[in-house]
């Protein structure tokens, strides 16, 4: 017998007959004598509605009744759950966030875990129930509402199977695993069977929507072994799990691509120490998280400064950047929307050369210009007009034969 965590997305529960049929795979999985907690996201567009509707009655909603709402669109999901696994004959019981003992820090839609204590968890799961967590969210130390930011359930599930020692996690989607490349932009993307964490974390963070990043970022940290499969088949799904020696034969393990995305240039910045310390810690502290990074060559003691931001962040970041430009004595910013970001990703690329001369030959062999470029040990990201993204993804995709 094993203890899993299963969780299941949006789509997976996003209608009466998909939260049965989930009903179904957990009962399977209860009678194959699996000790079971499963974390559940809102029905697909459950929190694009409810968010919509805040902006309705006020544009500038307080982000802790955002998150007081937000919030409901899970509890939904876990009690229609557990009334569906009831109609089975299955025992079950559903627990919000805060009532499964996840507690997090006081920002508000962004929070972050701090720890947990799944008392109520093992009580119930002694007692033989199927235990139904909301994720997505938590609640802080003074005892508010608080949410995990977008993918915020990917997190939830696995934070509780670290908390609970669980044997492993399976992360339950509408497609069956990580593939190549996005399949919808690339059709002859393949299926990985196994990735590493820090390959997986760099997909995630670069635009791919299978994992939340700061899911595979706990992950990693706290050693949780995790699967991503189908909840709409049976076929084996991605696993996702520690590096080892094998994994290093292949180059390239993806190809992703980040739409959402803007690019800011600060001109005339003073050449001198804490400029730049200034201006980002702003911007952190605003709530911007800032990507690459380009600065010019000095000339005359002023250089250029040329970042990258997620598109939605922009209006409230640019109220930063203008008291900033001010401040410093910058003489002017620019911003631009437009563009994406594309990346080639592989543990591969730490013993393999030619890698950047691949991936920059595909792009110019296709009339495709590169604005910025960004590199790490395992992961080369370039800028690119949004317009040509799906097409760069292809080409990039076929030169490194990843669809072979």
């Amino acid at each position: 017998m094993s203890f899993i965590v299963q969780k299941y997305g949006g789509t997976s529960v996003g209608s009466p007959d998909r939260i049965r049929n989930v009903a179904k795979r957990v009962a399977e999985s209860r009678q194959a004598g699996h000790r079971l907690v499963v974390v559940v996201s809102a029905m697909s567009g459950e929190t694009d509605r409810l968010l919509k509707l805040a902006r309705e009655v006020n544009p500038e909603a307080a982000a802790r009744e955002v998150d007081v709402l937000l919030s409901t669109g899970e509890q939904q999901t876990i009690a229609l759950l557990a009334l569906a696994l009831h109609g089975l004959n299955v025992p079950a019981v559903s627990l919000t966030g805060a009532q499964a003992g996840i507690v997090t820090d006081r920002i508000h839609t962004k929070a972050k875990i701090l720890n947990i204590t799944p008392k109520k968890v093992f009580e119930h799961l002694d007692s033989g129930h199927v235990v139904i967590v909301a994720g997505f969210q938590g609640q802080n130390e003074e005892g508010h509402i608080t949410t995990l930011g977008r993918g915020g359930s990917d997190l939830t599930a696995i934070a509780m199977a670290a908390a609970l020692k669980a044997d492993t996690c399976e992360i339950y989607t509408d497609v069956d695993g990580v593939y190549t490349a996005d399949p919808r932009l690339v059709p002859n993307a393949k299926k990985i069977n196994e990735i590493s964490y820090d390959e997986m974390l760099e997909l995630a963070s670069l635009g791919a929507k299978v994992m939340q990043a700061r899911s595979v970022e706990f992950a990693k940290k706290f050693k949780v072994k995790f699967e991503v499969r189908s909840s709409f088949n049976h076929n084996p799904g991605t696993v996702i799990t520690e590096e080892h020696p094998a994994m290093e034969d292949v180059v390239i393990r993806g190809v992703s691509l980040e739409k959402n995305q803007a690019k800011v240039t600060i001109i005339g910045v003073p050449d001198k120490p804490g400029v730049a310390a200034g201006l980002f810690s702003a911007l952190a502290e605003s709530g911007t998280n800032v990507d690459m990074i380009v600065q010019n060559v000095s000339l005359e003691g002023t250089t250029d400064l040329t970042f990258t931001i997620n598109k939605d962040d922009l209006p409230s970041a640019r109220k930063v950047i203008e008291a900033q430009v001010a401040k410093i004595g910058a003489k002017s910013h620019t911003a631009q929307d437009g563009i994406s970001k594309l990346s080639v990703v592989g543990i591969g690329m730490r013993s393999h050369t030619g890698v950047a001369a691949t991936l920059f030959s595909a792009l110019a062999g296709a009339g495709i210009n590169i604005q910025m470029i960004s590199t790490s040990e395992i992961k080369i990201s370039v800028i690119i007009n949004e317009a040509e993204g799906s097409r760069a993804t292809q080409v990039v995709h076929d030169a490194f034969k990843l669809g072979s």
